[in-house]
């Protein structure tokens, strides 16, 4: 939706780093990694987005650093359309989940709540058959326009890894996520 709406692939993918992380400043080639985009395409962009005003940059060192600026006049505005966009995709990501039995629990981590050192993106616990998980991911790669890490686990094997307090699990639980089954009765 927001690649309609913003006309360019990368640009979305700048706008939305950016925007969900208005505090931190960013190298060129920490970006391309970032988005996995090609960095011509990214630096054309970056140059786009600077003189519309939204980034500013600076050099440091052999490095040149860019950041959102907070005083942009539609700054809030931009904000507030790549957090709803966050929220139309975890509602269609509901959608999809609903529609398939088998699956006790499905939480959102890592680089889809904004936390990037959560090691997966998308926890799913249950019995799902191979095909129908692989088409799950493939929606959730195309609602999220970028490639997920995921952890499919059998309700046994989750529970055995909880009981035991596995660092994996207790992180991915204690962290920023968004539930969106949680029929294991597992406390926020």
């Amino acid at each position: 939706m927001l690649e309609n709406l913003f006309g360019s692939r990368t640009r979305t993918k700048l706008l939305r780093l950016f925007l969900e992380n208005p505090d931190q400043p960013f190298f060129v080639r920490e970006l391309t990694r970032e988005i996995n985009e090609k960095l011509n395409s990214v630096r054309r962009e970056l140059e786009n987005l600077v003189d519309f005003g939204l980034l500013v940059s600076r050099q440091d060192l052999q490095k040149k650093f860019y950041q959102v600026d907070k005083a942009f006049v539609l700054f809030p505005e931009l904000s507030s359309l790549i957090a709803r966009s966050k929220f139309l995709l975890q509602r269609a990501l509901e959608k999809e989940a609903a529609k398939m039995s088998g699956i006790k629990y499905l939480a959102l981590t890592g680089q889809l709540v904004n936390s990037i050192d959560l090691p997966t993106d998308l926890l799913l616990v249950g019995e799902l058959p191979e095909k129908n998980l692989r088409k799950f991911i493939s929606k959730v790669e195309v609602f999220g326009k970028t490639p997920i890490r995921y952890t499919h686990l059998s309700l046994k094997e989750f529970n055995l890894r909880r009981g035991i307090t596995d660092k994996f699990i207790y992180n991915i639980l204690n962290g920023p996520k968004i539930e969106l089954i949680n029929k294991l009765g597992i406390d926020e």
